[in-house]
């Protein structure tokens, strides 16, 4: 209940504050869990900006800094959030993720690992492709660009690709860093194409 809750009062403030255009609504998964969103990041809106996107219930990284604040803490803990040091190859980060999506969550991830300040593509990490080849589950890419602040509400685009099937990792070796660089690439290489095909937004 707390969590739908939650998640209608972040939907109302958001539709306050933005104007969000969703392209390719029709490749939006059926279920409501059991899959990966892999997504650019360029703002600390993109994690609640996917959930009111996606229905389903979410298990999303977030750094360790923001869980100092007791109150705030016990909220994205209740939203699905769990803790990771950055640059940290602490394996209960993976195994929390797996376990996510074994329990019907859909586990939301940067690819980039960090924000984008120029709203350019990084180079993806690893984390992505662990996670995807280990639960062997569909990743659906997302691209998110935001529009120039204006005094009423700021545009938004959301753009969903055609998830990747999880099939395509069942002979992915989860120890074979060439492999799992290829799924990183592939990966971000679909979100690159939303971003080439995305439409203008003022």
């Amino acid at each position: 209940m707390f969590y739908g809750m939650a998640r209608g009062l972040v939907s109302a403030i958001f539709h306050i504050y933005f104007n969000i255009k969703i392209v390719g609504e029709e490749n939006i998964p059926a279920e409501k869990g059991g899959y990966i969103i892999a997504c650019n990041h360029v703002s600390n809106n993109d994690p609640p900006m996917v959930g009111i996107v996606f229905k389903g219930k979410y298990t999303f990284m977030a750094k360790e800094e923001l869980f100092k604040s007791p109150i705030f803490s016990w909220l994205i803990r209740k939203l699905g959030a769990f803790p990771v040091k950055r640059g940290s190859k602490d394996m209960s980060v993976l195994k929390n993720a797996i376990d996510s999506l074994n329990y019907g969550r859909i586990f939301v991830i940067f690819p980039e690992g960090t924000r984008s300040k120029t709203g350019e593509l990084g180079r993806p990490k690893s984390g992505v492709s662990l996670v995807a080849v280990q639960a062997k589950v569909p990743v659906v890419p997302v691209f998110i660009k935001y529009g120039k602040k204006r005094i009423m509400r700021r545009n938004v685009l959301v753009s969903i690709g055609e998830k990747i099937p999880g099939s395509e990792f069942e002979n992915v070796e989860i120890t074979d860093k060439q492999q799992i660089r290829a799924v990183s690439q592939r990966i971000m290489g679909e979100i690159a194409k939303l971003k080439e095909n995305a439409p203008e937004i003022i």
